[in-house]
């Protein structure tokens, strides 16, 4: 098959839409080699897919559609299809372009979560405005729905009217580093270059208000844990309550921000901490649980949304508002030697659940029979 594939997020989202992309993209490229994969993408930035050079990309090739990105990757995309005889195309994050449904080419779209509309208020009118647009027109027009739990399965059912046959629920992968044995002396070049504490509590996603950064400063307060937490992510305006709240409880010097691991360190930054604490109020899926425990990172994550389905008994369960709860929780991963064994055991277990090649084998067998049903639009 000649599949293609919207590219966008593979070259300029470093983390959540990126990593799903490239993570899939390697995936198909090792596991299924007799393909041939197309990328399309409005613009390529070096750096984050360096195995760029095993695929084909299309890209804007006239001053114009070089200036009108967008329009591009929205409409001019469908054409181009069309043109080059594509197979199948699909959609890696939300979006499918204007005018597929009359190119004969059948699509996949991947819905990753609907928090847009679960959580208004974490975003802009006119953002939320265009957003369900393009879900709306990728949902119904798309002749599958890859959706990455069932979490999100229901919300597309619920929240869009959208008929569940067309749904199939396929899992994110992980990359496959995150599964190899710890390295001790990797953890520890890691952990000089990036100046971690010797002992410390992870808390890895962007940081904003639905990842309750605040929530874990004010249960390690409210515990007295005496330990570090270093936070991965991208930071956004919500770091500053953070440091107001780190600056009147004088928490300063016990909190580590790294706006930036490559990828290649992350499994260390896993093995060298003592947990994940990732403890949002909503999540599509929630990747960080499962590398850290095939990391054997032990996890502690919200009994809220997906994360208890991803966690699939092999974490440890806290209400995201209840700061007691958290401490709490911590406490008991901290000094629980017994609970701390179990749990890293079987996150080691369930990640084997999330290797690469079980999620493609799925999604190329949702390929195949996409491709092999015709072009009927609504199947």
């Amino acid at each position: 098959m000649k599949i293609g594939f919207d590219a966008k997020r593979v070259f300029f989202n470093e983390t959540g839409l990126g990593n799903y992309s490239r993570n899939t993209l390697k995936a198909l490229k090792k596991y299924f080699p007799n393909h041939e994969y197309i990328l399309f993408t409005p613009e390529i930035r070096e750096g984050l897919f360096p195995e760029q050079e095993d695929f084909e990309i299309v890209s804007p090739d006239n001053p114009t559609s070089k200036i009108l990105k967008s329009f591009w990757r929205s409409i001019s995309m469908s054409r181009i299809l069309a043109r080059r005889e594509i197979d199948l195309f699909h959609g890696l994050s939300h979006e499918l372009p204007v005018g597929i449904q009359n190119t004969g080419v059948p699509s996949v779209v991947t819905i990753h979560d609907l928090i847009f509309m679960r959580y208004p208020h974490f975003y802009k009118p006119i953002d939320r405005k265009i957003y369900f647009q393009k879900l709306k027109f990728a949902t119904e027009t798309a002749n599958r729905i890859i959706a990455i739990s069932n979490q999100t399965r229901e919300d597309i059912i619920n929240l869009l009217n959208i008929n569940p046959d067309k749904i199939e629920v396929v899992y994110q992968t992980i990359a496959e580093r995150f599964f190899k044995p710890e390295n001790k002396t990797q953890q520890e070049k890691v952990a000089k270059k990036y100046k971690l504490p010797e002992k410390y509590i992870l808390s890895l996603g962007t940081i904003e208000a639905r990842k309750n950064q605040l929530n874990i400063l004010k249960a390690i307060k409210s515990g007295n844990i005496k330990m570090p937490l270093v936070i991965v992510g991208k930071p956004t305006t919500y770091v500053q309550k953070l440091l107001d709240f780190m600056s009147e409880n004088k928490m300063e010097k016990d909190v580590f921000f790294l706006g930036n691991v490559i990828d290649e360190d992350l499994p260390f930054v896993y093995q060298n901490a003592e947990m994940l604490v990732y403890i949002s109020f909503f999540e599509g899926f929630g990747l960080p649980l499962i590398e850290a425990m095939a990391s054997g990172c032990p996890v502690l994550t919200s009994d809220a949304s997906c994360l208890p389905e991803v966690g699939g008994g092999a974490t440890l369960l806290c209400k995201p508002n209840d700061v007691k709860d958290i401490g709490e929780k911590m406490v008991q991963l901290l000094e629980d030697k017994e609970t701390r064994g179990n749990l890293i055991d079987k996150g080691k277990e369930r990640s084997l659940g999330f290797t690469p090649d079980k999620s493609v084998k799925k999604l190329m067998d949702i390929y195949e029979s996409v491709v092999e049903n015709g072009n009927g639009r609504g199947n």
